[in-house]
């Protein structure tokens, strides 16, 4: 699976998190830059992310990711 087709997987569980489609997300992408990107729903974020790659974070992974390249990148490791 390449970068594109996991930052795909990932917007759509932002979006079926979030409810709404107004972002974009890049590596640099931030909860400051998306509306509803809270502590919650970053937990149910994550979750989201989990259920749809399937697996599972490890704590250490979670703590260190800053934005959405972390992400991403957290991702393409585990799978």
């Amino acid at each position: 699976m390449n970068k594109e087709e996991i930052l795909s997987k990932v917007n759509e569980a932002f979006v079926s998190v979030l409810e709404h489609n107004n972002f974009e997300l890049t590596d640099q992408t931030t909860a400051d830059d998306v509306d509803g990107w809270e502590s919650i729903t970053h937990m149910m974020i994550i979750t989201e992310v989990e259920k749809k790659f399937e697996i599972k974070f490890k704590l250490m992974d979670l703590m260190n990711m800053n934005n959405v390249g972390d992400l991403i990148n957290t991702i393409t490791s585990e799978i």
